[in-house]
């Protein structure tokens, strides 16, 4: 059976979302993460209220999904709407968000999805390829200070503290106590791959036939 979901968990640095995206293009996959839900969801009109309501927060969730698959996604997503603002909508809010995102859109298949450990959110199965990009903590330091202009103490520290939020994540959404290379079906080192040859690992992966577990 061939997956009809890609699941890609990604730490700081290690160009998760480029491969996501490039993955997306070559399968002609709906590309969905957490930034691109995140402000569809402002510029759907989310709030407290509405996402407190479990069934108002799938509907909407529905209406996101269905824009960004009518437009292209991130034209969808981003035109117009500036990033979110510190307090315009609350971590725990935006989490569930996510999650109900993860599952609709998992369910309408033929999508990649880079976010909140979606790898964790869906159950395994043969229509769920669940990738784990990741490269050494020298090697996403240099990226990140490269790319946000931080000196190599500031970069290392900025890798370090996603980590540790990272884990901290994974325990409390999830209660996984440590990450293994055994809760994903392929692990991908980007310290030795370039973006391109890991989206053509992960696109070849998904084309193959896979055996039902």
């Amino acid at each position: 059976m061939t997956p009809r979901v890609v699941c890609i968990s990604r730490t700081i640095g290690a160009s998760g979302e480029e491969i996501g995206r490039l993955v997306a293009e070559r399968l002609g996959f709906l590309y969905v993460d957490e930034e691109i839900i995140s402000r569809a969801a402002v510029r759907a009109g989310i709030d407290a209220e509405t996402v407190a309501d479990e069934e108002a927060r799938k509907s909407l969730v529905g209406r996101v999904l269905k824009g960004l698959a009518e437009s292209g996604g991130e034209a969808w997503a981003l035109g117009g709407v500036a990033p979110l603002r510190a307090g315009e909508v609350s971590g725990e809010t935006l989490r569930g968000f996510i999650r109900d995102a993860i599952e609709q859109t998992a369910a309408q298949g033929n999508v990649v999805v880079v976010a909140h450990a979606a790898s964790h959110a869906l159950p395994q199965g043969a229509e769920t390829l669940r990738v784990f990009v990741t490269a050494s903590p020298v090697t996403r330091a240099r990226r990140i200070g490269e790319s946000e202009g931080l000196d190599d103490a500031r970069a290392a520290r900025a890798v370090k503290d996603s980590d540790a939020s990272r884990r901290d994540y994974l325990k409390r959404f999830y209660d996984v106590d440590e990450e293994l290379p055994t809760h994903y079906d392929l692990v991908v080192n980007t310290d030795m791959l370039s973006v391109d040859q890991a989206a053509e690992l992960v696109s070849l992966a998904v084309s193959r036939e896979r055996i039902p577990t």
